[in-house]
């Protein structure tokens, strides 16, 4: 599974391509398989997002997983305070971790 994220222009926060917008959560995202690179391309030319790039992810039960601890822990907002983490249900389980 291929997925693209980038950051928004306005904020700065990491977002998430869902086939037909952004997104804050990665649980939106959708798989763009072979057109990733096309999409990544065509969103920063039309200024939509900042830095887009083509990550690995893996199907789970709560939506995507990005493969790359990196990108795991930019889905889930700071590190530094758990308070502030990035994530519909607070309730739901840590996949960093």
């Amino acid at each position: 599974m291929r997925i693209v994220t980038g950051n928004d222009l306005g904020s700065g926060a990491v977002v998430w391509w869902t086939g037909e917008g952004w997104s804050l959560f990665v649980a939106d995202a959708v798989d763009v398989g072979e057109g990733a690179e096309a999409v990544a391309a065509e969103e920063e030319a039309a200024r939509r997002v900042n830095a887009p790039y083509v990550i690995e992810a893996t199907e789970s039960p709560d939506g995507p997983m990005p493969a790359h601890i990196k990108d795991r822990i930019r889905s889930l907002g700071p590190t530094v305070r758990g308070d502030l983490a990035l994530k519909r249900d607070p309730s739901a389980g840590n996949y960093v971790i």
